[in-house]
């Protein structure tokens, strides 16, 4: 079913396609939604990459929930991000800002050589340089893991956010109203007992070193 604009605060609708493609650019992890033959709702986290017009996701060839999507099952997959948290004078007429989007369809499921490149993009995506650090990905591997493509349609996605500071109040009052800006930062890279090789420069962009 198309889904391309929202019937409740148009107002936060924007049908822009850079608008998705930059929250797409900038999330690591959506949820791919399914229904199962038997009528059950079927949800998993999971990571993804946009690639060009479409989203790459990867899992274990036994996951149930890829297996379905692999199957031609209509998926609904669901990107967002808290940017804010927005303070009203009263609690009803507090809010968020935030980005989000849905995007319906089916999937494809790729073959191996498309896999192999697609895992690279996904790769890259999470960890910026690291399939030129590390050996490719081997057979056992490949045959262990299923690669998914979903299309980025037309009409068939949706992009909705808010972004703003509090409303003014419609009332008298002495409350404290504003924003909470929520920042994400990354840590500092803590290796792991068998190495002692350095960081590597795909691991170091994540937190650069402070200036001298």
């Amino acid at each position: 079913m198309p889904i391309d604009r929202l019937t409740r605060m148009p107002e936060r609708d924007h049908t822009d396609r850079a608008h998705l493609d930059a929250l797409l650019d900038t999330e690591l992890v959506g949820t791919l939604a399914t229904v199962s033959p038997d009528g059950e709702p079927w949800a998993v986290p999971i990571f993804f990459a946009r690639d060009g017009d479409r989203v790459l996701v990867h899992g274990s060839t036994g996951a149930g929930a890829l297996r379905l999507a692999a199957s031609g099952a209509p998926v609904a997959f669901t990107v967002f991000a808290l940017d804010a948290l927005v303070v009203g004078h009263t609690t009803f007429e507090s809010s968020a800002n935030y980005r989000s989007a849905v995007l319906r369809g089916t999937m494809t499921r790729l073959d191996a050589d498309a896999a192999a490149s697609a895992l690279d993009t996904l790769s890259d995506r999470l960890i910026p340089g690291r399939v030129a650090e590390v050996r490719p990905s081997n057979t056992r591997e490949l045959a262990a893991t299923q690669v998914l493509a979903l299309p980025i349609t037309a009409g068939f996605w949706l992009y909705k956010e808010r972004q703003g500071q509090a409303s003014d109040p419609d009332e008298p009052t002495d409350a404290w109203g504003g924003l909470v800006p929520r920042l994400i930062t990354w840590g500092v890279p803590e290796p792991a007992p068998w190495t002692d090789a350095d960081v590597p420069p795909s691991v170091r962009r994540f937190r650069p070193a402070p200036p001298a």
